[in-house]
């Protein structure tokens, strides 16, 4: 065949005028409000041992059961949930999600999300990457959460090749399935805190990966507080919100103050709102459910519970703290 013949055979592609295409409704971007775009790709990024699977676990959790993530972000449209944990025992991941259960008083039976249990899965290894696809069409979740990127392949992350490569397979099982798809892998460096510079560039490997995201989430101790730093490709970004990690009722992340954080909170800040938590409750208070209650850091509730007592107006009871009438 010659190559005209070719040219007009060939079918032109779709084209559309912008006015024809539909808008989104608000609710319709997030898959997780303010958090996570609708079947958004990207990556929750942070430094060893910074809470990044308990946060992937809280979105997982979020999404299944249609509660709010860290109980600031709505699920407009919750659905199913897969997540493969490559590092975790599935009996961890499932004392995880028990505990993220407890606290937001779900049954985990009841809960709308399954995990994938292979002892290894390799996306660059053709057979995995087509058994993962077939999983997919099977479980139709609206969330798949692969963690972490390093156990998934045995590509160089340093070349832009292969990891174009890897990412573009990502992103069309994403839209073969229309479901939003979280990787958890590493940050390899911080940058200097006035420095200007995006995290997502710290990013361990090629800055593909930065490119890739349509929703990325960064961890970052700061201040002496761990941050949550959120990034959107067609919204704003948000300032940061500092998080904690709590062990009471059962371990699960919090946002401290519920709010943007610009500083860190001092106990002199605090103290009044310690008297005010006590004269409300005409009752002795746990520090745990001060704490739960005033959303701040355990450190700091503790500097203005000792600030107060040192002045007499509270004291020790049998119950926890108590005005000192």
């Amino acid at each position: 065949m010659s190559r005209t013949e070719v040219k007009q055979s060939l079918e032109p592609l779709p084209v559309v005028h912008p006015s024809a295409v539909m808008t989104e409704t608000p609710t319709g971007r997030w898959l997780v409000e303010g958090l996570w775009s609708a079947e958004g790709v990207g990556v929750i990024g942070g430094a060893p041992k910074c809470s990044k699977t308990w946060l992937a676990l809280e979105l997982a959790v979020g999404v299944a059961s249609g509660t709010d993530v860290l109980g600031h972000f709505p699920v407009p449209t919750p659905g199913r949930v897969l997540l493969y944990g490559a590092e975790d025992r599935v009996e961890q991941l499932r004392e995880r999600i028990e505990a993220i259960c407890t606290v937001r008083r779900l049954n985990i039976s009841q809960l709308d999300l399954g995990l994938i249990v292979m002892p290894t899965l390799r996306l660059d290894v053709a057979h995995d990457y087509l058994r993962l696809q077939a999983t997919l069409a099977e479980q139709n979740p609206r969330l798949l959460i692969l963690d972490p990127l390093v156990r998934l392949h045995r590509c160089d992350e340093n070349r832009a090749a292969d990891m174009s490569v890897l990412l573009g397979r990502l992103r069309q099982l994403q839209r073969e399935h229309a479901m939003a798809l979280i990787l958890v892998h590493h940050l390899s460096k911080y940058p200097p805190l006035n420095s200007g510079g995006q995290l997502g560039q710290q990013l361990r490997g090629s800055g593909d990966l930065h490119a890739w995201g349509d929703s990325n989430l960064y961890l970052r101790h700061r201040f002496g507080t761990l941050h949550l730093f959120i990034e959107h490709r067609a919204a704003l970004s948000p300032k940061p919100f500092a998080i904690e990690l709590v062990t009471e009722p059962a371990p699960h992340l919090v946002l401290l103050d519920g709010q943007r954080v610009s500083k860190p909170h001092t106990a002199t800040d605090l103290t009044g709102r310690v008297l005010a938590a006590l004269a409300a409750a005409n009752k002795a208070m746990t520090r745990e459910k001060l704490r739960r209650e005033l959303r701040v850091r355990n450190a700091t509730l503790g500097e203005a519970l000792v600030q107060l007592s040192n002045d007499g107006r509270i004291k020790r009871c049998q119950d926890g703290y108590c005005l000192n009438s």
